[in-house]
Order: structure tokens, then sequence, then C-alpha cells
């Protein structure tokens, strides 16, 4: 679409504020919340009759769950995966790689949450695909999605080189500054991983996905944090992006990574389309295919603008419902008592009486504190 619209430059003036990532990000935004409105019902309905009985529900989980969510379809992820992919392809650089990098693990992680999803909807229980071969999958795009990043940022920083394997592998093991972690509140140096940073940023994309699909446990508790995130770092990679902004605040400087404003802003506009549908009481779960799918792409996006701990930070929701599941279990197996009523820990204060939309709303506002704390690290060092 930029090159189309770019050969109308020199007639109109308008036809330049394409060139502007600003502009095409609000495109991208509302471009995919539009579409996201309009296919939402149409596929609910569609859902529905194909899903019968819609997601299971857990019959351990809070009261009142099996009452008020059973019926409920899922895979509505769809809703947004839609929604983001045509809004990207239309208002982004599909030749910058950076792109195509978080658009194949959004893609890849949402491929796996929907086999997933269809097989605890066709079998009408929890178990879908099995741990050990979901967390395979998901290592594999990682893996690529890292290497391709990685590999994007050498040629960048490496103008009028041979670009060929052997130099990029030889940049890794010499420590190049691009297998570097940068750390928050810390300007000018970074933790220096060498060939375990491929290592380092599989985990962050694994890791984030299903930190996100841990959350997504009520209506509307994970879609909100994530627009949240999303939009954070669409402001991180605008300014990475910018050698002159990233001078200023002493963060790294990623060439081209500022393109991924454009994709975050339509996250943002096809989540919020999405929310319309999965506000209280919920019309459609996202699902494995959506939960797994955001994660996926927020992890990705932290990897490319070299700010993987200040994703800790702003999606420090996400975070504490990891760690509530992981602290459960841990105590469990050590003593046999549980620290909390249930986990995640949005469940333990179901059990504790807590209102759903109380819940969901105050861990909101939660997820905002997170992001705002994380956007101070940009100037705190």
């Amino acid at each position: 679409m930029l090159e189309l619209l770019g050969q109308f430059e020199e007639q109109s003036q308008f036809f330049n504020l394409f060139n502007y990532i600003t502009f095409r990000t609000g495109g991208a935004m509302f471009t995919a919340m539009i579409i996201a409105f309009v296919i939402g019902a149409p596929f609910i309905s569609w859902l529905r009759k194909k899903q019968g009985k819609g997601q299971p529900i857990r019959t351990d989980g809070p009261e009142g769950h099996l009452l008020t969510k059973r019926g409920t379809p899922t895979m509505g992820g769809f809703i947004i995966l839609i929604s983001v992919g045509v809004a990207s392809l239309l208002w982004s650089d599909l030749q910058n790689p950076y792109v195509w990098a978080v658009l194949v693990v959004t893609v890849g992680f949402g491929a796996i949450g929907f086999v997933d999803d269809f097989s605890k909807v066709t079998k009408q229980h929890h178990s879908g695909l099995s741990a050990k071969l979901r967390l395979l999958f998901e290592f594999t795009i990682a893996l690529v999605a890292a290497v391709a990043m990685l590999a994007a940022e050498w040629v960048a920083t490496t103008p009028g080189q041979a670009h060929d394997i052997m130099g990029f592998v030889n940049a890794i093991m010499a420590g190049d500054p691009l297998t570097a972690v940068a750390l928050p509140f810390v300007q000018n140096w970074g933790l220096q991983l060498f060939a375990f940073y491929i290592v380092f940023a599989m985990i962050v994309i694994v890791g984030f996905g299903n930190a996100v699909n841990i959350t997504d446990g009520l209506d509307g508790l994970a879609i909100v944090p994530v627009m949240i995130a999303g939009g954070t770092f669409g402001v991180i990679a605008y300014l990475v992006g910018r050698s002159d902004y990233s001078a200023y605040l002493g963060i790294a400087h990623v060439a081209d990574v500022g393109e991924l404003a454009t994709l975050l802003g339509a996250l943002m506009g096809g989540s919020l389309g999405f929310l319309w549908y999965n506000a209280p009481p919920a019309r459609v779960f996202m699902g494995d295919t959506g939960s797994l799918a955001l994660g996926g792409l927020l992890g990705a996006v932290a990897v490319a603008t070299k700010h993987e701990i200040v994703l800790a930070i702003v999606g420090g929701l996400f975070v504490l419902e990891t760690l509530s599941v992981m602290l459960q279990v841990a105590v469990y197996k050590r003593t046999g008592k549980r620290v909390f009523l249930m986990a995640p820990i949005h469940h333990h204060f179901e059990k504790l009486g807590w209102q759903e939309p109380t819940i969901v709303i105050r861990f909101w506002i939660i997820a905002m504190i997170f992001a705002l704390a994380g956007l101070a690290t940009l100037k705190l060092r």
C-alpha cells in the first residue's frame, strides 16, 4: 500500500502523510477497530452454531462460573487476529523485517492456540494440546523470530559489510551490542549474554505468551491490560526507532524498529473492538487462540526493541498472575498446603467474595500503574 501511495506524493502533499509512522499508526488503529466491530457479531453467531456447548468451564472453579459462563463460545481471538492482520498489511511497511517477525509469532502462536481450543471444544474437556508439544511448537516459532530480528539488527548496524551466516554467527559469539540485555534505570550498559541471548529471547516470547494465557480467566480481564501494554510499547518502539530520541533518553537505538508502532496501533484498535463483545457478561472468550497470540506479539516486540526487562514491568500484572500459579504449585507440592484459595490469583479474590467486575476493573488499574512505571524507566537512567 505504501509503495502504491508513494507514486502520488509529488502530486499532493496529503499523500506525504503516509510516510509518517504516527499517521499510519492512527490509521491502523482505526482500521482494526472498525474491522473488529463489523466482523464481531456475525463471527460470534457462527461460533455459537459450530461450538454448541462452547468452552468447557472448570467444575472446581469459583461458584457461579458454570451457570454464568456455560455456553459462551471461545476462539474469539480470531476477531483480533483478523483485524490486526488486515490493518497491519494495509498500514505497515511490508519491507520491514521486524513487522514480519512479529506477525510470524502472532500467527504461529494463534495457530497453536486454535489447535488447543479446538481440541477442548471437541472433547468438551480441559486437556487440549499436550504441554510438551505445545511448548515445542512455541519455542520453535520463537527461535525463528529471535534469529530473524537479530539478523535484521546486525545487517542494519553493519552497512557496507558482507552479510553471510558466518559473519552473523561471529557477531553473536563476539558479544556485539545486539546480544546485550538492557537494564532499566541504567544508562548505556547492559548484561552481555553472547549466544545465550537467543535462548533468553525465546524464553521472553514464550513466557509472555503463556503469561497472558494464564491471565485470561475473567470477562475483559486480559484484553485491557494487553491494550495498555501494547500502547506503552508502541511509544517505546517509536522512541527506540528514532536515533535522536533514543540518544536523548539514553536507551538503545534499533534502526527501523519504530515501524512496529503501526502494528501495535492495530493491536489496540482490534482489542478495543473485541472488548465490545468481551465486556462482562462476555458474548465470546478470546481463548488460547487470542491470548497466546497477543502475549507472543508483546514478547516479540519487547525483544525487537531491546526492552525485555521493561516488559516485565509494563506487563507486571501478567507476571504476578503467572507467579501466583508457580508459587501455588511449588508450595503445594512441597507442603500439601495452598498459598491462595485458588490460582491464578484473580480466582483467589473471587473465592474471597469479590464480584467479577470489581476484580477486573481493579486489575485494569494495576496494569495501568505498571505501564506508567515501565515508561518511567525510559528517563530515569
